[in-house]
């Protein structure tokens, strides 16, 4: 028998957690949960998922859940929407400070520990999961031999713009050169 004892739910009251010892967990969300989790992540799909860890006290008025967040899943290609599968490994932290600050105004600086934030009434592994799987995911995944190559969009009759054409400044390097060819004249 395991000394990691699993645990079945997937939020957990932090008033109802103990104080001295750590409370473990392992969470396997259903193919349900999973196609969920995929819509709101805009995956094609997620095969696998696994998050395991504990939430342990960690001082007085603190608790800091640890896991390790495993997944296979199906992103689209960003050229040609094909299925692109991508694994992921990412270890989580997160430390929960009763009586922390929230940050008030419209433009708050980010703390140098970004794994700390209030203590919530009830710790939620599906948004931990959430969060933690929208951080890790590949932001352009592409298949393999995925080439973007060139797209020309012109209306009818007219010449469309070419590379040339966007760099303005490319054209004033061609006529220094014609001027410094010229040269002073003699007189």
């Amino acid at each position: 028998m395991s000394d990691a004892p699993t645990t079945r739910p997937t939020r957990f009251r932090t008033g109802g957690l103990s104080p001295r010892k750590p409370t473990h967990f392992t969470y396997v969300p259903d193919a349900e949960a999973r196609a969920n989790l995929a819509r709101t992540l805009d995956l094609l799909g997620i095969k696998s998922l696994t998050f395991t860890g504990s939430i342990a006290p960690s001082g007085r008025d603190e608790m800091t859940l640890t896991g390790t967040l495993t997944a296979s899943v199906d992103q689209a290609c960003v050229v040609t929407l094909a299925p692109v599968p991508a694994r992921i490994s990412e270890e989580v932290r997160r430390r929960y400070v009763a009586g922390l600050p929230t940050p008030e105004g419209d433009e708050v600086e980010m703390p140098e520990d970004d794994t700390t934030e209030p203590m919530p009434e009830v710790i939620d592994l599906d948004e931990v999961v959430t969060e933690a799987m929208a951080l890790a995911l590949p932001l352009y995944p592409r298949a393999p031999g995925a080439t973007l190559g060139q797209v020309v969009h012109a209306e009818p009759g007219t010449a469309p713009l070419t590379d040339a054409d966007l760099k303005p400044f490319a054209g004033l390097a061609g006529l220094a050169e014609k001027l410094a060819d010229k040269g002073p004249k003699d007189g």
